[in-house]
């Protein structure tokens, strides 16, 4: 409907409506309308019952507790602690499960895409602003998050962890944190899938597990602080020179088997799925706490073209600064351009694009950022998986219904409908393989697998589409 058409009265909108309009009955332009970009409240499908409301009251006590901590500096940091821990962990996990452990299993949108925080409304362009400012104070000011910082000192003073560094401390807390509270809401909400369950599970482990109690414990024993689920390129300074003078030679020699043995075997199996959606802590973050921001991933044909050429570019610089850093280190040669690659690319690549942009841009262009347009380890697996892997994504094209659940849930901006549609395997660089296009499906056509590497693209099936040429009629 026009807005020329609401403008006109009611009496000659009357006069030529195909029906009689009733008295009682509003009229076009009496009908409520909703503006999701700046309502408060208008979600037509949020209705939090009374335990909702008191799991949300735990999480903005934590919240309260965070900026109490904050502004008061050292004191009471054990309690404070506590409070931000239950407060965001059980308040979190209280309205997951309320909202998704209920009632019948299946995907439901919640009013996701009416939502002012989860479809680019005012309070998610609030929240990523936030985000973005608290990574920037983490990297560059950490100073002015004393106090925040304090609330996690007794982590800090068990470890033994010098003075200067605790921002690490409180970042990995909240990280760790994240990735369970919102792992348990994301196997809440897809428990309808044993893939999903599972594939949650396994990211909230290794990042409680490798990303958080095994470095710190390797600290509190005088060891050197190791993530071993981080390879090179991703963990970029993994093949650096500088960083054979302090790591102990197992970490490395368990580092160049995965890199150069465990990585292509296991991505020609399982694809690049194997690490993005199952072990990386990147993408673990993605899976869990960005789930909510999934479907904000732009599927245009122009971000497609952006996203191959920044992957590849990024690729290309860190393979590029450790071959200089490894010339100079070998022959002294090109010492001030080996250190202005090295400065730039861990300004500009790994803590602005992975850590600032990368999760401070959820509530914005969606939660795989980083991993979609710049991660280098997601190129390298990424090539592996379109040229040299068994895993794909079948389709049944004879069932699809083009509601487009699949390629609207796909945090990898990939028009999955288009493929589905035409009965044709997806087999494409940056699939994830998390499985939510399969979840979301109402049909069943979309399946993944692994097979030969003869006819990985299948043969288009016949369907509705072809068959009746609407797409050459175009």
């Amino acid at each position: 409907m026009t807005t020329q058409t609401l403008d006109r009265p009611r009496a000659e909108r009357t006069a030529q409506a195909p029906f009689p309009l009733s008295a009682d009955r509003p009229s076009f332009d009496q009908v409520p309308t909703y503006d999701p970009s700046l309502s408060l409240t208008g979600n037509p499908a949020y209705h939090p019952s009374a335990g909702q409301k008191v799991a949300l009251a735990a999480v903005g006590l934590a919240a309260l507790a965070c900026l109490a901590g904050w502004a008061s500096g050292t004191g009471f940091s054990g309690l404070l602690m506590a409070v931000v821990v239950l407060g965001f962990g059980g308040g979190g996990v209280a309205y997951a499960w309320l909202t998704y452990g209920r009632g019948h299993a299946g995907t439901h949108n919640h009013g996701i895409m009416f939502s002012a925080q989860q479809a680019r409304g005012h309070a998610g362009w609030l929240w990523g602003i936030l985000l973005t400012g608290l990574y920037v104070l983490v990297y560059w000011f950490p100073q002015y998050l004393a106090g925040l910082v304090a609330v996690f000192d007794p982590i800090s003073n068990l470890l033994g962890y010098p003075e200067g560094s605790r921002q690490w401390v409180m970042y990995g807390s909240f990280y760790t944190l994240a990735v369970a509270t919102m792992g348990v809401r994301a196997m809440l909400k897809y428990r309808h899938v044993r893939y999903q369950r599972i594939r949650t599970a396994s990211v909230m482990f290794c990042q409680l597990v490798f990303g958080y109690s095994l470095p710190y414990l390797l600290v509190f024993f005088g060891q050197p602080e190791l993530y071993l689920h981080y390879f090179w390129p991703l963990d970029y300074d993994g093949l650096w020179p500088d960083t054979f003078g302090w790591m102990p030679l197992a970490a490395l020699i368990f580092g160049a088997a995965m890199i150069f043995i465990g990585t292509p075997v296991l991505t020609y199996f399982f694809g690049k799925r194997w690490y993005c959606s199952w072990v990386c802590g990147c993408g673990g973050l993605a899976e869990t706490a960005g789930d909510p921001y999934r479907h904000l991933s732009d599927k245009s044909l122009r971000a497609w073209r952006i996203e191959r050429w920044m992957i590849h570019g990024v690729l290309a610089f860190i393979v590029l600064t450790t071959l200089i850093l490894w010339a100079n280190a070998q022959w002294g040669v090109l010492g001030p351009v080996a250190e202005g690659f090295k400065k730039w690319y861990v300004f500009f690549i790994g803590l602005m694009f992975a850590g600032v942009i990368g999760v401070g841009f959820y509530p914005v262009f969606g939660s795989r950022v980083w991993c979609r347009f710049g991660c280098p380890m997601a190129a390298i697996l990424g090539l592996q998986q379109r040229f040299f892997s068994r895993f794909r994504i079948t389709t049944n094209g004879s069932q699809c219904i083009s509601c487009g659940n699949c390629s609207t849930y796909c945090e990898m901006g990939i028009d999955v409908r288009w493929y589905a549609q035409r009965g044709q395997n997806i087999v494409r660089a940056s699939c994830v393989g998390c499985g939510v296009c399969s979840a979301v499906c109402p049909r069943g056509v979309l399946s993944l697998e692994s097979g030969p590497l003869t006819a990985r693209f299948g043969t288009p099936q016949n369907n509705l589409i072809e068959d009746l040429d609407i797409l050459d009629a175009s």
